[in-house]
């Protein structure tokens, strides 16, 4: 594969160009010419390879390079891709930072553009760089319990909330602040509010503002900070279920998702792809029960089995680590994560509500890239809807940096080039795809920063090409029983109004699910977590 072939040739690079360096930082008696050379005249040598890879791939694959390499795109480009009902906002936050260190210090802020098919706008918001983490942060310390297991970043979020809003034993209690919430909506988008209001929002985000799911901000002044219980937040002006919100990668993928979108020929409406069959710590008495769990959870009952827990946090909330021996994985590494067997319910329970057949998901010992490979090979991937993945996800900031993310699948016994366990970004490309949804439930998109906005532009180019309309990633560990209820109502609204895109649809989800769920799904942490990545065609 030419993709696999360019990133072994960076790492070469990135190799001999240090030892290069290394050899010419010594002492003149202590140099060594004709090794120098020789790493020079290599160092040429994969330059000019890589040169005819990029070329190749502009030539033989002008799709792929423009969404792997894109390029910018000027004001008038993004007005032509947009409908009269949207409006693109992109955002860039700056640090503090001076000339000199004797010049006065320029502050930090947010520079905000806004776009429309006739109308463009910017804005200054003197929120920069270092405010918006802590905004985030304090925000998502409201809806990740993730954080309140950890001692480090529990003690954060207690410094965050001045130690008066501290989370009770459940969920369902996580002080989610919306008085910060509406703040925050004033800063960043307050004076653009008259091109936002009915308009289908496709937001570009930069730093912080990657690890919050927009739905979250509140428009109008809450009479409470943190309502006395989670049903206090049902009636709340949530900027999510206002109007629909979809996050590009960039915004020069905008031209190239729509030139890839197209009616969806799928005649089947699901699969799901979860469960992989991990050892976790063996050490571990709770790894080895759940592996054990994992491996009778190999194939959907009659009747799915519901439960209102959420996901062990610890398992998904945080982005998986991946070893890499050359090219491949390390398949032993990849046995080692923790173990998902509660995925197998999920993806049974939204198979059932889809009317799926359930004798097709591919779970335990079915979840492979050998499998997966094999159904696109075949053609069957590409007569999915809705393709559904529930494992844990690697982010490139985890992996060496010329590295790719991926998806973690069963590992094989011995890694090969057709299976070592890692989905990466450039296999993922190479599938055939028809669906209008790609489902990451696994991931926590956001966890790990920049790096993480990053692997997920990559994750989402690579589904893109491959012929998904669009994705639906999480921002930190999803709940059952609620992500059941978004996906398949989303899909029900899908189905029932074909003018109805994946964004819309969602709004239309976490909406009912806050007026018409649980008490305790009212609160963001429940019907929140999910935000809609690369809406292909507008919605005419």
């Amino acid at each position: 594969m030419l993709v696999r072939q360019r990133q072994d040739l960076v790492s070469d690079w990135q190799a001999q160009e240090k030892l290069l360096v290394a050899g010419r930082g010594q002492e003149p008696a202590k140099r060594n010419s004709v090794s120098e050379k020789a790493l020079a005249d290599s160092l040429a040598g994969i330059d000019a390879r890589l040169a005819a890879i990029d070329a190749r791939l502009e030539k033989e694959f002008p799709d792929y390079d423009a969404l792997a390499r894109p390029m910018p795109a000027s004001v008038a480009e993004v007005q032509a891709q947009l409908g009269a009902n949207e409006a693109l906002v992109l955002f860039l936050d700056t640090p503090e930072w001076r000339l000199t260190r004797m010049s006065t210090a320029l502050p930090e802020e947010t520079f905000v553009w806004v776009v429309t098919r006739s109308n463009v706008r910017w804005l200054r918001s003197v929120l920069g760089t270092k405010a918006l983490k802590r905004e985030v942060a304090a925000l998502r310390c409201g809806l990740d319990n993730a954080l309140w297991t950890d001692g480090a970043s529990s003690t954060e979020c207690t410094s965050l909330l001045e130690g008066r809003e501290r989370p009770g034993p459940h969920i369902n209690v996580l002080p989610f602040n919306m008085q910060r919430a509406h703040a925050l909506y004033r800063a960043l988008l307050g004076e653009a509010e008259d091109l936002l209001i009915d308009k289908h929002l496709l937001i570009v985000p930069s730093g912080a503002l990657t690890q919050l799911p927009f739905q979250v901000l509140v428009t109008e002044a809450p009479k409470t900070a943190v309502p006395d219980g989670p049903a206090g937040y049902r009636n709340a002006a949530w900027f999510g279920t206002r109007q629909s919100i979809t996050v590009l990668p960039a915004v020069s993928s905008l031209k190239a998702l729509r030139a890839h979108a197209r009616a969806s020929r799928a005649v089947k409406p699901y699969l799901g792809i979860g469960n992989p069959l991990l050892d976790g710590d063996r050490a571990n008495s709770n790894d080895a029960s759940r592996a054990e769990l994992a491996r009778t959870k190999q194939a959907c009952g009659p009747a799915p089995v519901k439960t209102a827990t959420a996901f062990v946090a610890p398992v998904r909330g945080v982005v998986a680590r991946v070893t890499m021996r050359g090219a491949l994985a390390d398949v032993a590494a990849v046995k080692g994560l923790a173990p998902l067997p509660e995925t197998a319910d999920e993806l049974c329970r939204v198979a059932a509500d889809l009317k799926a057949e359930t004798t097709e998901m591919r779970l335990g010992t079915r979840a492979t890239e050998t499998e997966v490979k094999r159904l696109s090979a075949s053609g069957e991937l590409s007569a999915y809807r809705v393709l559904h993945f529930a494992t844990h996800g690697a982010m490139a900031g985890e992996l060496d940096k010329d590295r790719e993310p991926g998806l973690l699948l069963t590992p094989p016994g011995n890694a090969t080039e057709l299976d070592d366990g890692y989905l990466s970004a450039s296999e993922i490309a190479a599938l055939k795809l028809d669906a209008d949804w790609v489902v990451l439930s696994a991931c926590n998109t956001a966890a790990g920063g920049a790096a993480s906005a990053e692997a997920l532009s990559g994750i989402a180019r690579a589904f893109v090409y491959a012929g998904a309309r669009a994705l639906l990633v999480s921002h930190w560990a999803v709940y059952s029983d609620a992500t059941v209820k978004l996906i398949t109502k989303a899909a029900a609204e899908m189905a029932g109004d074909t003018s109805v895109g994946r964004a819309e649809a969602m709004r239309r989800a976490m909406a009912a699910l806050i007026e018409n769920g649980a008490p305790h799904e009212a609160h963001p942490s429940y019907w929140a977590p999910f935000v809609v990545v690369g809406e292909g065609a507008a919605v005419r």
